[in-house]
């Protein structure tokens, strides 16, 4: 592989106003079904060499829509000005993000007048991000991020929004895709009571491996993760959570774990809880994991994405809630895990130090579920990723 390109890190904003990232939220396609309803589950899983074993992979639920994508875009956009507290006229750049926005050039001016109208945004600015297929969301959170820190907005409302067309490729190689929208506000001050600082944030590129065919990179997790800590003066063992994407289990754990996190530090719940909703996963994480009261105030949590070829992360510190008389930070005593973090395992630090590990997603899949897939199964689960 070619050295990887790296994006510039939250380093290149360090002498600009804090960001913030304020009021996730999402939603997901009204239709949940049982993934034995994936048209061909059967005959794609013996084509891939995959074992008929929902447990290991983590088949769930996916979820179906039948509306519009605006109106799902739209519909996390209003969930997120209502939890901010914040009105859309104090909007004033919206970032929309699809692996594929419907239609073409003649079709894109309706659909982002129909986003605009149906959210009250009226004439905010806009800016669509495609090309980062599942890592667009973060790539719109970076986006958003420089924008507010350059001073050009004041307050920007970053969407996702991403729906299957075609049921015959719902289940592809590496995850189960459900239908859904996430949102969130981008500001100069935190806005709402669920809010996070926004610490650092990079990306790594590999121009040689963008084609969605290839495998996903574990340098570039790296990378990122040496860029990401070495601007926050942060060990991989102070990172309290990673907000990665829903795709299969034993793909999840090989690469985040190739990436130097810790079994622990990862977030398995809603693969197959909800499915792999395109680039949204990383807030729809975050959002279950802060409604499940498992994020702790001033906890770092980093949400991240990985397609071929591409790594992004951003990395969040938990605001505490503000305290209703004041409106500032409440008061809490010295988090215990904020203070004395997770080690991080020897075994995972010797895959960050030296040669990748060697092990398959076989070997992973059994930290995971327990039995092991066939070697074809991990050679094929594991080696292609890629986006629709």
């Amino acid at each position: 592989m070619s050295l990887p390109y790296a994006s510039p890190a939250a380093s290149a904003l360090s002498a600009a106003p804090a960001v913030h990232l304020s009021a996730p939220r999402y939603v997901l396609g009204e239709l949940p079904a049982a993934h034995t309803t994936v048209d061909g589950l059967a005959e794609r899983a013996r084509t891939f060499g995959m074992p008929p074993r929902a447990e290991l992979w983590g088949w769930g639920t996916v979820h179906r829509t039948a509306k519009a994508l605006e109106t799902l875009a739209a519909e996390t956009a209003r969930a997120t000005l209502d939890g901010a507290g914040t009105a859309p006229a104090d909007v004033d750049c919206l970032i929309l993000c699809s692996t594929r926005f419907p239609g073409g050039p003649r079709t894109h001016g309706a659909f982002v007048e129909n986003v605009l109208a149906a959210t009250g945004l009226g004439a905010a600015a806009f800016t669509g991000l495609t090309l980062g297929r599942c890592a667009n969301l973060l790539a719109g959170i970076r986006t958003g991020q420089a924008y507010v820190a350059s001073g050009m907005y004041r307050t920007v409302m970053v969407v996702t929004a991403d729906r299957v067309t075609d049921e015959a490729v719902r289940m592809e190689n590496f995850a189960l895709f459900s239908d859904g929208a996430a949102s969130c506000l981008i500001s100069a001050d935190p806005l709402g009571p669920d809010a996070y600082e926004i610490v650092a944030g990079a990306g790594a590129q590999d121009p040689a491996g963008l084609d969605w065919s290839n495998e996903i990179s574990s340098d570039l997790a790296r990378e990122v993760n040496r860029q990401i800590l070495e601007e926050a003066g942060m060990k991989i063992g102070d990172i309290q959570g990673v907000l990665h994407p829903n795709l299969y289990k034993p793909l999840v754990v090989l690469k985040e774990r190739q990436a130097g996190f810790t079994r622990e530090q990862l977030f398995l719940d809603n693969i197959p809880r909800v499915g792999h909703c395109f680039a949204a996963d990383p807030l729809i994480n975050l959002v279950d994991r802060e409604a499940a009261g498992e994020l702790k105030p001033r906890g770092h949590y980093l949400l991240a994405s990985s397609v071929p070829g591409v790594r992004i992360g951003v990395l969040l510190r938990k605001l505490p809630a503000p305290d209703a008389a004041t409106g500032t930070e409440a008061a809490t005593a010295p988090d215990a895990a904020t203070a004395a973090e997770t080690a991080t395992d020897p075994a995972t630090a010797s895959e960050t130090e030296g040669a990748a590990p060697t092990a398959t997603a076989s070997a992973t899949a059994s930290e995971t579920e327990g039995a092991a897939p066939t070697a074809t199964a991990s050679a094929t689960a594991t080696a292609r990723q890629g986006d629709h």
